[in-house]
C-alpha cells in the first residue's frame, strides 16, 4: 500500500503559443496508506489530471507529487500501479484468462495462473475464464478490467470512472462488488466520479474540487462503518449526505 503526497502542486495546459489553461490550482493533499479518496467534481475541474500526476503520466506544473516519498514514475517501473478507466480497453481477440495475462507479459514475467484464477474467482468471474469480451456483460467486462489493474499487486489503485458507462442497477452492482474486492486487498485507491451515491458508498474520505482552476472545497470523512450494503444507502443520513454534497457541487457553492 502507498502514501501520496501533492505539495503546491498546480498544473497547466498550453493550448497554442498565446493562450495556457490552468487545469489545477495549487493545492496540498495527503492520501493515508490503505486509504480510499474519491473525487467529485464538474468536467474540465482536474479530477484525471490528479490521476494522470499521481500515476507519473504527467508532470506537475508547480510543486511536487510523491508515492512513498519517491516520484510516481518509479512506482509504474517497478509495477506497482493498477489503472482501470471507464473504456475497459480489453483485447478482443483474447480470453478473460488472456487478458490478465498480458500486464505479466508486458513486465517480462511469466504469467502466474494461480494467482490470475483467484482474482477470476474475486471478480465474480469464475467459469467465464475463456469467454471473449464480445461474449461478456458491460459489468463483466469492467470486471476484467479491475481484475487486469491488480493483476500484479500493486500499491496504488487508480479508478477513472470505471462504472459510469453502465446502467444504474448494473453499477450499483459493481459498487458492492468493488467494494467487497477492495476489502480483501485493501489497496491505497483514488475514485474519480461523478455520482455523489457512488463517491459515499466506496470512500473513505470525499473530496469535492471546484470547476477550473481545480482545487478542492470540501472534505468530507464518510461515518459509515464497512462492509456497506444497499441499506445503507437507504439511511436518512446518507440521503443527507448525498444533498449536501451535490450542493457543494453547484458553481455558486462558497467555502465555509
Amino acid at each position: 500500500m502507498a502514501t501520496i503526497e501533492l505539495k503546491g502542486v498546480s498544473k497547466e495546459f498550453r493550448i497554442n503559443r498565446e493562450r495556457s489553461v490552468l487545469a489545477l490550482g495549487a493545492m496540498d493533499l495527503t492520501i493515508r496508506e490503505g486509504e480510499f479518496i474519491a473525487l467529485l467534481g464538474p468536467s474540465g475541474c482536474g479530477k484525471s489530471t490528479i490521476l494522470n500526476l499521481v500515476a507519473g503520466l504527467d508532470e506537475p506544473s508547480t510543486g511536487t507529487v510523491t508515492v512513498d516519498g519517491l516520484p510516481p514514475r518509479q512506482l509504474q517501473t517497478k509495477q506497482q500501479l493498477g489503472i482501470a478507466f471507464q473504456e475497459h480497453a480489453l483485447l478482443p481477440w483474447r480470453s478473460v484468462e488472456g487478458n490478465l495475462e498480458l500486464p505479466f507479459q508486458i513486465a517480462g514475467r511469466k504469467p502466474d495462473r494461480e494467482h490470475i484464477a483467484g482474482l477470476i474467482e474475486l471478480v465474480g468471474l469464475k467459469g467465464f475464464e475463456s469467454a471473449r469480451p464480445s461474449q461478456l456483460s458491460g459489468g463483466m467486462r469492467q470486471r476484467v478490467s479491475i481484475a487486469r489493474a491488480l493483476c500484479l499487486a500493486p500499491k496504488l489503485l487508480l479508478l477513472d470512472e470505471p462504472f459510469g458507462a453502465l446502467d444504474a442497477v448494473t453499477r450499483r452492482s459493481m459498487n458492492l462488488e468493488l467494494q467487497r474486492i477492495w476489502q480483501e486487498k485493501q489497496i491505497t485507491t483514488i475514485l474519480v466520479t461523478h455520482t455523489v451515491e457512488e463517491a459515499l458508498f466506496l470512500a473513505d474520505r470525499v473530496l469535492v474540487m471546484s470547476g477550473r482552476p481545480g482545487r478542492i472545497v470540501r472534505e468530507v470523512q464518510v461515518p459509515f462503518p464497512r462492509p456497506r450494503t444497499v441499506e445503507t444507502m437507504r439511511q436518512e443520513l446518507f440521503h443527507q449526505l448525498v444533498d449536501d454534497l451535490t450542493l457543494s457541487l453547484e458553481p455558486e457553492y462558497k467555502e465555509p
